[in-house]
């Protein structure tokens, strides 16, 4: 009986160390950012995002991406310089969770801020957030309904 014991805790251990992910791998693994993993791999971008960090993203979903007419996704894929201030617009340095976003503008790993409201819901720009805290082992992944453009 401590043999059966002892192997589901050590199972349960070892299940819980493999799920410690970076952030690209967090969000591969959600399902819903196949788009924004074709980005990221297209701009050069999954390596710095495997990295230590931390890094808070304000990650578009697939039905964010697919807001942006097709031919105009399609040139910011082939286009390596815009895709990577796009994207890098979307990280902040630094791990926000939740609970200490605060209304302001905000610097981005782009260069740019990002403006962030909170009444009636937390707001990126234009995008809202609509889940928080996916932590990953190098920060954490906010999900947003938008994809935002730097100006």
């Amino acid at each position: 009986m401590k043999k059966i014991i002892l192997a589901s805790v050590l199972t349960v251990a070892a299940t819980f160390s493999a799920q410690a992910k970076d952030i690209v791998d967090t969000a591969v693994d959600a399902g819903n950012f196949t788009t924004l993993a074709t980005a990221l791999k297209a701009a050069g971008l999954v390596e710095t995002l495997k990295g230590k960090g931390p890094f808070t993203v304000f990650a578009p979903t697939d039905e964010a991406f697919a807001k942006i007419p097709k031919a105009d996704l399609d040139a910011l894929l082939a286009d390596k310089a815009k895709l990577t201030k796009v994207l890098t617009y979307h990280v902040v340095p630094g791990k926000v969770m939740a609970a200490n976003v605060k209304a302001g503008k905000v610097k981005t790993v782009e260069g740019a801020s990002i403006n962030v409201t909170t009444k009636g819901g937390v707001m990126v720009d234009n995008a809202k957030v609509t889940a928080t805290d996916i932590k990953a082992d190098n920060g954490v992944i906010h999900v947003i309904d938008t994809v935002i453009m730097p100006k």
